[in-house]
């Protein structure tokens, strides 16, 4: 009897109903010989009809027991599950709530981009007595607001052609990752802008090359752009390509923020003809970024190939990037300069909250160590080793605002690099779809019909834009602390509340080292271990 009953249990009513209603439609329309009455049902057979079938299939298929045990109306709940992010979006998130960047972060970036109104009415929307917020502190002696552009020199004494960069510059994203009319866009913005332009580890690009950008050419572990065809590093390439007077500054990608320790794949059904030009990898091949170096397997060795980089550029600013591991690790290459006498121009720290690179959950979540920790680490790694006056610090991971630039420059970064801020200046809804090539607004993606909407002139204007309006407000941040440029800040200019009744600053929160600390034998816990484990001529920790 139960059996009996299950064609008009909960779980199948929806298949019945479509399944009788298909009959009923069948049987009036045979019955009745008018051909106006059949015309008129065929379109609610057919509707009715098609369901009844999809129901069957639900049934004998075996991929979704949802399906089986609901057919037709299970499809309900995968079509909400697709529209679930978008609707958290339109309808429920507050303008303080999504990850990984709030609506009201998205919001003031889409303004600035426009140069429309981007002030906010009736006082601040955040918790300012919840754990972990904070704040800059303002002066009472505020200065005039300064119409610098606010520029650093990037270039120690080695290096002969030193580059002066702007404080906020486009963080690594590869042509590929980006659409053509992205990194067009991209870098005509920041042409017109005066600042950089980083190519990512996917190399330089005609699209890099069209509006004469400042370039800084990222080399990872899949030398692309400068390899032999066995995947090995070609210095001859690297030369003729480094001259070109576009490019500024060379990079050497140790690690990113969003897969650290992790190597990448492009599938050989995506290399074509122009991606195997412009990577130099064989069309119809897989394209293989692998986790670790082959050029180098030692820090000494490292800081050896990034003085050959410097030399092979004409001595243009040679540096690398890197989402911190284990300490020892970074404070192996710290000896292997002592060492070696050879330094590294810049230094660029991704965090692990950082990343527009699609990667396992796993390693964007809980792997690697965030931007600001890593920041204050480096930074006192280097004022511990007497060489942070010739070594400048970068900072890449969830910037988008002048707070944010601020917060990290006080931490000790010289200037910031922002990956999705300019992709919302181009048009990203942050739909979380870069990984599926069909992305909505046409950065992410090689749709040549998806990413036509990304007109470029008009994508040019907000780039360059935002970049303005955001040193703007960090000009107007500046101004009330007291302070005239960037590299005034301090940790001290900055609290952070750690419980609802105690605030510390920075200062507390990110202790400084002394000058030559390290090498003196620094008692501070988070470095004395890490530099008796580290050793120049190996990765791995001494004992």
């Amino acid at each position: 009897m139960e059996t009996l009953m299950l064609p008009f249990s909960p779980r199948f009513i929806v298949l019945t109903i479509c399944a009788v209603v298909t009959a009923l439609l069948l049987a009036i329309g045979i019955v009745d010989h008018n051909p106006k009455v059949f015309d008129i049902l065929l379109i609610p057979i057919l509707i009715f009809g098609g369901l009844t079938l999809l129901g069957i299939r639900d049934l004998l298929q075996k991929g979704h027991a949802i399906l089986r045990n609901y057919p037709i109306s299970a499809h309900m709940r995968f079509l909400l599950e697709e529209i679930r992010p978008e609707m958290r979006q339109y309808f429920f998130e507050s303008e303080k709530d999504g990850m990984p960047f709030s609506r009201d972060t998205r919001a003031v970036v889409y303004q600035r981009a426009k140069m429309v109104l981007d002030k906010r009415p009736f006082g601040t929307q955040e918790d300012v007595y919840r754990e972990g917020y904070e704040w800059m502190n303002h002066s009472v002696a505020p200065k005039v607001r300064s119409e610098e552009k606010f520029r650093i020199s990037i270039g120690g004494p080695d290096c002969a052609r030193p580059y002066s960069a702007s404080v906020f510059n486009i963080s690594a994203m590869s042509f590929g990752a980006l659409s053509p009319n992205a990194v067009r866009s991209l870098n005509a913005g920041a042409k017109k802008g005066g600042f950089a332009h980083d190519t990512g580890e996917g190399g330089v690009s005609p699209y890099h090359r069209e509006n004469g950008g400042d370039i800084i050419w990222e080399i990872g572990s899949g030398y692309f752009g400068c390899r032999h065809r066995d995947g090995s590093f070609d210095p001859e390439e690297f030369a003729r390509v480094a001259a070109d007077d576009q490019i500024k500054m060379v990079e050497l990608k140790i690690s990113q923020g969003a897969k650290p320790g992790h190597g990448g794949v492009l599938p050989a059904a995506k290399v074509s003809e122009e991606i195997s030009k412009i990577r130099g990898v064989a069309v119809g091949e897989d394209c293989i970024s692998p986790a670790t170096h082959r050029a180098f397997s030692t820090p000494l060795e490292m800081m050896a190939f990034v003085g050959n980089m410097r030399k092979l550029s004409g001595g243009k600013p040679a540096g690398f990037k890197m989402c911190i591991g284990h300490p020892w690790e970074f404070l192996a290459i710290c000896k292997a300069m002592l060492e070696s006498g050879i330094y590294p121009d810049f230094i660029v720290i991704d965090g692990n909250e950082g990343g527009t690179g699609a990667a396992p959950l796993e390693f964007m979540d809980h792997l690697g160590m965030p931007m600001r920790e890593g920041v204050s680490f480096v930074h006192n790694a280097l004022i511990g080793i007497n060489a942070r006056d010739r070594i400048k610090i970068g900072a890449s991971g969830k910037i988008a605002t002048a707070f944010d630039m601020a917060r990290a420059m006080a931490i000790g970064a010289d200037w910031c690099n922002s990956a999705r801020g300019f992709m919302f200046a181009l048009g990203c809804i942050q739909s979380l779809s870069c990984h599926t090539d069909r992305c909505p607004t046409g950065v992410t993606t090689q749709d040549p019909i998806r990413n036509r909407a990304l007109v470029v002139p008009h994508k040019t204007e907000r780039v360059y834009n935002y970049h303005h309006a955001s040193l703007h407000a960090l000009s107007e941040l500046i101004a009330a602390g007291g302070l005239e440029h960037p590299q005034d800040l301090r940790p001290i200019h900055f609290s952070q509340r750690s419980s609802t009744t105690e605030v510390c600053s920075f200062a507390e929160r990110y202790p400084a080292l002394r000058p030559g600390e390290l090498l003196e034998g620094t008692e501070d816990r988070r470095f004395r271990d890490a530099w008796a484990m580290a050793r120049a001529d190996s990765f791995a920790p001494e004992g």
